[in-house]
């Protein structure tokens, strides 16, 4: 058998199939031919007398479509300049010589009886071919496409027909004399594939040499073919067919259908990664950088790229001073920064446990108590309004951290906004845990449904904990935990919005209004960190009204999709790895290469 089974052989060894059938030039190199195959473009890159213009070509690729270039003098230069953009194919290339330097004919007994092998002829012969690209993975192509092609002398598309009349296999050649009057009188093969359940042995051998026969008869010199490396089998039968290896690279443009062949192998502890630290790991090995796992539950990972090494544990890194996140770990110190930058802030103090915080709780009415260092949410209380809920609620946060912070409660929606390189990238309205009545089941089992929904929502890192505080939440709203909830009925089970407890996230990133935004980059500014998640209470997010509550050093990045945080947080890291602003060229200053 020809190939795995989900591969087709062609330059770059891909998935493919044929289309429009003319050639195109480009406007950037009069010389250079491209030519529109329907999955993509075949750039011949012997035709092209400037490298900035392969460049242009491969970067106009259609979405969704796959451009190769073969042929190009020096590809490894090209892809020195644009390595965030551009990679060498991990394949082989062969070259079957034609005309007297065509080695013998294969042993008769290789012939495979009642197959008849034969131009593709019209629209039913077409959908044939698509099921056959359809079942080994491969990309169909217009039924009419097909059929042009297959009526032009630039493109012998045949088919394998099987003795009950069945298209088992198929295979494409580009007559590159017809094309671009080619001066080695080459060839090239592609889409070749067979029906994997239906082909008898040797049908693809069989396509191989009815095509390298067509060729032989208009005079071309060679046929060539690229194959995946990993690819022995195929392999195999191409040199016992007489192929034999050359030197050709093929180019191709990182795009989400190529990342297989371009992406580094997923490194070991890559599958205990949380979705916060996976984020990152994946954004990475996109675009080249070495990703090791160096602590899989701690999210920590080493990522390098030449002769930089970066460890992050997932938003956090060394780029993130100790200063800087001791900025951000304690409440206290986060209020005195952003007051002292103009930027505005709740009313609030530190709990002394004494007469000052009675009244200051009479002085600005409800109030939130939260421990002055921690995350997640742990021991805050929102809404306290009497002496004995502030004692309680004081004793609570004393039990993760000493020191408390007493603050007014604000009302408004709870904004997070994401700050990297002192430019906002995100924004999200965060809601606290609710659940829907549907008349059967009590809150309790809506709670544990809605928990367990949550926390495959999000690799078990959100769940609804029905502790204290959800009880105390569901009483304050009239009802008993066995209570059934009306059909309909949306009930708050929590008081904060924490997604780790089962809060919800609802991006408005481009609702945001100008001044929050500004007040976001100057908050990110005087805390002096490079990457943040600030949190804010607004009425909303398009308003320009708003409060500072906290800044958090390590946001999870992965809340805020589909927006572009962890491409944003690894611009920041290798800043060499951006994608440019400009069409590169190889002309430096004065002209020179």
């Amino acid at each position: 058998m020809l190939g795995r089974r989900r591969e087709h052989v062609g330059p770059g060894g891909d998935p493919i199939a044929p289309g429009a059938p003319e050639p195109r030039r480009q406007p950037t190199d009069p010389a250079g031919v491209v030519l529109d195959c329907g999955w993509g473009r075949l750039v011949f890159g012997q035709t092209f007398t400037d490298q900035a213009a392969v460049a242009d070509v491969l970067r106009s690729e259609a979405a969704g479509a796959r451009d190769i270039c073969i042929y190009l003098r020096d590809p490894h230069v090209l892809v020195s300049r644009l390595p965030d953009e551009l990679f060498i194919d991990p394949s082989l290339t062969y070259r079957l010589p034609l005309g007297d330097r065509r080695p013998a004919a294969t042993d008769p007994d290789d012939e495979t009886p009642g197959l008849v092998i034969r131009p593709l002829r019209d629209a039913e012969d077409a959908d044939a071919v698509n099921r056959i690209y359809a079942r080994n993975g491969m990309v169909t192509a217009p039924v009419e496409v097909l059929v042009d092609n297959a009526g032009t002398d630039r493109f012998l598309h045949l088919v394998a027909e099987a003795a009950t009349g069945e298209i088992v296999g198929t295979i494409t050649g580009v007559d590159h004399v017809a094309v671009f009057a080619d001066p080695e009188n080459g060839a090239s093969l592609w889409c070749l594939t067979v029906d994997f359940n239906h082909a008898p042995p040797g049908t693809g051998q069989a396509l191989l040499t009815a095509l390298a026969d067509r060729l032989d008869e208009r005079g071309r010199a060679f046929v060539d073919l690229s194959v995946l490396a990993e690819n022995s089998g195929a392999i195999r039968l191409y040199e016992r067919l007489g192929f034999h290896r050359t030197g050709t690279l093929c180019v191709k443009r990182k795009n989400p259908i190529n990342e297989r062949l371009f992406l580094p192998a997923t490194p070991a502890g890559y599958d205990e990664l949380n979705p916060y630290a996976k984020i990152v790991a994946d954004e990475a090995m996109r675009r080249g950088i070495r990703v090791e796992v160096t602590d899989p539950r701690w999210g920590e990972l080493r990522l390098t790229n030449g002769g930089r090494t970066v460890h992050t544990r997932e938003s956090l890194s060394e780029l993130t001073s100790a200063v800087a996140m001791s900025r951000c770990d304690d409440k206290r110190v986060t209020r005195r920064i952003l007051t002292e930058a103009g930027l505005s802030v709740p009313h609030g103090r530190t709990a002394s446990g004494g007469p000052d915080d009675l009244a200051f709780l009479a002085d600005v009415g409800p109030v939130v108590i939260k421990p002055a260092r921690g995350e997640q949410g742990n021991g805050i209380t929102v809404g306290v309004r009497t002496a004995e809920a502030l004692t309680a609620a004081v004793a609570l946060a004393r039990r993760f951290c000493p020191d408390v912070l007493i603050e007014e409660l604000r009302s408004g929606e709870d904004l997070r906004v994401i700050v990297i390189d002192h430019e906002v990238v995100a924004a999200a309205v965060r809601r606290s845990a609710r659940i829907t009545g549907d008349g059967v089941h009590d809150i309790t089992e809506l709670i544990e449904r809605q928990s367990r929904r949550r926390a495959a929502a999000t690799g078990g890192e959100s769940r609804i904990p029905i502790d204290d505080m959800t009880r105390e939440v569901v009483a304050e709203a009239g009802y008993r935990m066995d209570d059934v909830l009306p059909e309909g009925a949306v009930l708050a089970v929590r008081r904060t919005a924490n997604l780790h407890t089962g809060g919800t996230i609802h991006d408005v990133t481009a609702e945001l209004h100008p001044a929050i935004a500004e007040a976001c980059v100057t908050a990110s500014r005087a805390l002096d960190i490079p990457v943040t998640g600030l949190d804010l209470l607004v009425p909303a997010p398009d308003r320009p009204e708003h409060v500072f509550i906290e800044a958090n050093e390590r946001p999870g990045l992965a809340n805020h999709e589909p927006q572009p945080t962890a491409e944003r947080f690894v611009d920041l890291l290798f800043p060499g790895t951006r994608a440019p602003q400009r069409l590169w060229s190889p002309a430096g200053p004065g002209g020179a290469a």
